[in-house]
């Protein structure tokens, strides 16, 4: 079978070249050390941990592969980067490099703009052919005052006000969905409960019919993959990227014409201070609320509900202390981190962290989920506690791009794990968790598939 090409290994064992093993995030596999072309400075500021360049990914696309059904715990490694190597380069495809930046102050630091970009389209993709372009025009990678003004003109949506009252709503969805699953007696937490409540609720705010919602589902799937650095996943992703952008300017043509009572019609009327957004704007920004709209919302409830399923005490907590609630639904959040990795950032002038100096024009990688398991900022940072106060994760980012969408991630979550937990206690695996596949991927972690019994 052929192989995926990683989008990077890591060496996840200090000492000789002999005794090291390799780790590729994104599949999965480990394996001894393959000697592949190492970045000579690296090993002189990282001494003991080798970096290692892209090559073909050990994974098969057979389903029943072990590096298809499970994907490795992250956080032992990253607790070792902490440790050892806080800023660390790596390799995301033969034409772009990177650096993880993983202690939590150093993360915030990143995240808070100061010596960083979120430009990194426009100066690392000023290739992307010109039909591509509007996809990637939108707040994650506008800054001041593009991003005030973008941000200005789609945030009213977004206020914990508005979200509340999407409430009713979101609970009528969730029971709709479960009604479906009861006489079955089981379901697919993902596919049947955790993707299609964010996305439908994204979708009537946006206006988008019913029956085209699944289509943004792959669409947005070979959309993040193209965007994380792969070539080979970009090309593969180019037929979802000239698609979405299609439907997307037909969706705007029909809202001029007939406008609704939705988010598209409201990003065509809005304005601010005279400007208003050209259509390559309202493209990207609809392309960015579907994505954001569902992802972390579809990564907490599956990520959240396996990690309620695997431990017992705190999911007894979670039926029995209503009043624990919203401290549940935040250290969910901070313990499943469903978005693993900030958006990309560029130096602007060199910056020195941890006491390693990145160059000026290099790419950053704050590491949520690594910054959400610091110990210097939370005491046991690997146990599930529900009732943990304070509690300041990274989840949802931080500073000026802190995630628009927070508010109605958080109130989704809520409603979607009680109300499963409450008409179903007796909820259970229907599969080991070893045997749970994990979604292959850069930025978002969590199950491809959670299959329970009801």
């Amino acid at each position: 079978m052929i192989g995926r090409p990683c989008l990077y290994y890591l060496c996840a064992s200090a000492g000789p070249r002999s005794e090291g093993t390799l780790v590729c995030i994104v599949c999965g596999r480990s394996g001894p050390f393959i000697d592949f072309p190492a970045v000579p400075d690296d090993r002189q500021q990282h001494e003991g941990i080798e970096y290692a360049a892209p090559s073909e990914c050990h994974a098969s696309h057979s389903p029943t592969s072990p590096a298809r059904r499970s994907r490795p715990i992250p956080y032992p490694f990253y607790a070792r980067l902490r440790a050892e190597a806080p800023v660390y380069r790596i390799r995301l495809a033969l034409w772009l490099s990177a650096w993880l930046v993983t202690r939590h102050d150093d993360v915030v630091f990143v995240l808070k703009e100061g010596p960083f970009s979120n430009e990194f389209s426009k100066q690392k993709m000023a290739w992307l052919p010109r039909r591509f372009q509007p996809l990637t025009r939108h707040l994650l990678n506008a800054d001041p005052p593009d991003h005030i003004r973008l941000r200005t003109l789609v945030s009213k949506a977004f206020t914990p006000r508005a979200v509340e009252r999407l409430r009713g709503r979101m609970q009528d969805i969730c029971d709709e969905l479960l009604d479906a699953a009861q006489s079955e007696g089981r379901l697919d937490l993902v596919q049947d409960y955790a993707l299609p409540l964010p996305l439908t609720v994204i979708a009537e705010m946006l206006g988008i019919p019913p029956q085209d919602r699944r289509r943004f589902h792959a669409w947005t799937k070979a959309v993040v993959a193209g965007g994380s650095g792969s070539v080979t996943r970009f090309v593969l992703g180019m037929p979802a990227l000239l698609q979405s952008t299609h439907y997307l300017r037909g969706l705007i043509g029909r809202r001029r014409s007939e406008p609704g009572e939705d988010i598209v019609t409201a990003l065509l009327q809005a304005e601010e201070a005279g400007d208003k957004l050209n259509e390559d704007e309202v493209v990207g920004m609809i392309a960015l609320l579907i994505l954001a709209g569902y992802e972390t919302t579809m990564g907490l409830v599956s990520s959240g509900t396996l990690a309620l399923l695997q431990h017992p005490e705190q999911r007894r907590r979670f039926a029995t202390e209503p009043e624990l609630t919203d401290s549940a639904i935040e250290e969910l959040l901070r313990y499943t981190s469903p978005l693993e990795l900030a958006a990309f950032r560029l130096a602007r002038e060199p910056v020195t962290i941890a006491g390693i100096t990145i160059p000026k024009g290099d790419v950053v990688l704050g590491v949520l989920g690594s910054a959400n398991r610091d110990e210097s900022r939370f005491p046991n940072p690997n146990t599930l506690d529900l009732a943990r106060d304070p509690n300041r994760h990274l989840a949802f980012g931080a500073g000026a791009h802190f995630c628009l969408g927070a508010p109605l991630a958080r109130l989704e979550g809520r409603i979607a794990i009680t109300t499963l937990f409450r008409r179903f206690p007796d909820l259970r695996l229907a599969e080991t968790a070893k045997e749970v596949p994990w979604r292959r991927g850069l930025f978002f972690r969590g199950p491809a598939r959670l299959r329970v019994l009801l």
